[in-house]
Order: structure tokens, then sequence, then C-alpha cells
């Protein structure tokens, strides 16, 4: 039996992730930040919270990593925890800079010196890219100049670098996922997609009346990110350890997000759509369009999930839970990961 660690099991990469390996077979640890509030929703709607083995870790401590890779002693880590919030960076650099673009290193260090052995997943990001094409009609791929456009981007492009440079100078084998934008139902509130389903669910059942957003024009590749959870593993089984872009080859604007899932609850977005200012990025990348053909001839992978299918998805998932909790459910805990939700919970079921 194979074991995996993975760090960040609490987000929705990681959860998908350790269901995705449970299901092959693996023994699965995971870390997890010991906070007042144990944010496990994502766990538990996969059913898989008492499957796995959970660590406290922090990212930022060299030791309880150090405790985490000894206890689970893994054939492979997939580190996924990040400060993964663009817009959150430009508010904590330091604290970005120290998970993003440390994290990775800590952990790297430890493989070296405790078991060279261990296969090591980094979770890249395609904001490396920033503004680096001028053809917006070109993608992204694995050549494509890096040139991020935030503290997020910055500090995950330190974890690129010295990803390659350890599997380089150490041989260890050590993969960098250059993963293109992907959601899901277990996607966090604080990210536009997610932010976006779960208001037209509420608008469409009485509980909010309008749905406040920054730049409409942004396009990104969305995926679904159990297709992309599969990429991970595949990197890790392959004979040499290396670098992959996954994507959809897509991309789609924020507002065209908006159309359709208003289009699945048959209601006109411009009625609820309102944009503001002081939630537009101070500096943010206009379009990411990735090239995922490297994956598929080395990895044999290809997204499955088109992007109506995944809007649909979402929409139908944050109907459902608003539903139950106007049906009588007390807590409907997989809605409600974060505090927007909170005022709803205290009026109870009142539109």
């Amino acid at each position: 039996m194979k074991r995996a660690l993975i760090t960040g099991i609490t987000g929705q990469d990681g959860a998908y992730l350790a269901d995705f390996l449970l299901k092959k077979g693996y023994r699965v640890f995971g870390t997890y930040r010991r906070t007042s509030t144990p944010n496990f929703w994502r766990l538990r709607a996969l059913k898989v919270l008492d499957k796995i083995t959970l660590i406290p870790a922090d990212m930022a401590d060299m030791s309880s990593l150090l405790e985490a890779v000894n206890l689970a002693d893994p054939n492979e880590i997939y580190n996924l925890a990040a400060q993964s919030y663009v817009s959150a960076s430009f508010d904590q650099p330091l604290f970005t800079a120290q998970v993003d673009g440390l994290g990775p290193l800590r952990i790297l260090e430890i493989i070296r010196h405790l078991n060279k052995k261990i296969k090591f997943y980094q979770a890249s990001t395609s904001e490396l890219y920033g503004e680096s094409i001028e053809d917006k009609k070109m993608q992204q791929n694995e050549n494509t100049k890096f040139l991020p456009n935030s503290p997020y981007a910055t500090a995950k492009l330190y974890g690129f670098h010295i990803c390659r440079i350890y599997r380089d100078a150490y041989k260890i084998f050590a993969c960098n996922g250059i993963l293109f934008n992907h959601e899901s139902p277990l996607r966090g509130l604080e990210f536009v997609t997610r932010k976006i389903s779960n208001a037209v669910a509420r608008i469409k059942l009485g509980l909010q009346k309008k749905l406040f957003l920054g730049n409409l024009d942004a396009k990104r590749d969305w995926g679904f990110a159990p297709d992309y959870v599969k990429a991970m593993w595949l990197m890790l089984q392959q004979d040499k350890p290396d670098d992959f872009v996954i994507a959809t080859n897509e991309t789609h604007s924020v507002r065209e997000f908006v159309e359709e899932a208003f289009k699945n609850v048959r209601l006109d977005w411009r009625k609820y759509v309102q944009t503001k200012e002081e939630l537009i990025r101070p500096k943010d990348v206009s379009i990411l369009n990735g090239d995922y053909s490297k994956a598929k001839r080395i990895l044999g992978w290809k997204p499955k999930t088109k992007f109506k299918d995944l809007v649909r998805k979402m929409v139908k998932s944050d109907l459902m839970r608003w539903k139950k909790f106007l049906n009588g459910d007390r807590f409907p805990w997989d809605a409600f990961d974060y505090h927007e939700n909170i005022d709803i919970l205290k009026r109870g079921k009142t539109k």
C-alpha cells in the first residue's frame, strides 16, 4: 500500500485528491492548520474524513512539517497548502511569501535530508504568467515566460524554481503542476466562481438581491478540480520528473461565467449584477489561456468537463444547499466555509 502526504488537505484540491488516492488504494495522510474551528467541511462532503489520518502542521514551521513527514513516512508528497487568494496576497504579502514561497523549500529540505526517494508534487499556478503574452490569442505553455502580477504569483514563482533546482541539483523526483483555474462545488466563497454560483442560488431563492463584482472582463481558463487532481497523480507516476501545464485550452470571461450561471436559473443577470471599484485588484491579469498538449502527449491526460457543465454543477450544488437550509436544515455545513453567509444563518429562513 502506497502512502501519500497531502499538505492543505482541507482545501478544494486536497479533499478531491484524498478521495482520488483512497480509491487508488493509498493510505492518505493530510496536514491542516490547527485553528479554533477546523475547516473539515469538504472532507465531510466527500465522506473521506474518517478514512484519512490528519496531522496538524504549518507551512511556516519547519519542525511541524518534519514531524508530519516522519509520521506519514510517505512515498509521495503533494504540496497543496497555500495562501491561494490573489487579492489577499496584496494585503498579506509577507505571510504569502512565507507559506507559498518558503513552504515548498522547507519540504524539499526535509526530503533531501530524510529520504530522497520521496516523490514531490508542487502546486504551481497559471498566475505565474501574468501579462507575459501580448497577443491575447496565444496560449501559455511550459515554455512561455513568466511575468507574475501579484505577491501570490511572485511567491509561487519562487516555489516553482526551487522545485526545479532541487530536482536538478539533488536528483529529487519533483514536479511542478502549472494548473490553470479549476473550480468545483467545493471551491471557497472567496473565489469569484463560487461567489457567483452561491449568489445566483441565493438570488433565485429570494435570500439576496444583488451580486457585486469587480472586473467582469478578466478572462480565465476554467476547468473542473476533480479532473485536475488526476493530473497531479499522473505526474508522480512517470519515469522522470517534469513540469506540466494543466488547462482546458479554452478561455472565458467573468461576464460569461455570470451569464451562464444566471441562465441556469432563468434569470437576466443584468438585473442583479453591479460592479464595484473596490473589488478590482490593484494589479490584475487580463487573460489566462493554457495549452495542455504536453500533458496530453506524455501523461495521457485531458479535461473531461466543459465550461457550461462546470457552471451548471456549481449552481446546482449551491441551489441544493440553500433549499435544504430553507427546508429546515439547521446548519448546512457544506455551504458555510466563509463569513459572508453567517448573516443568513443568524436571520434564519426569513426572506
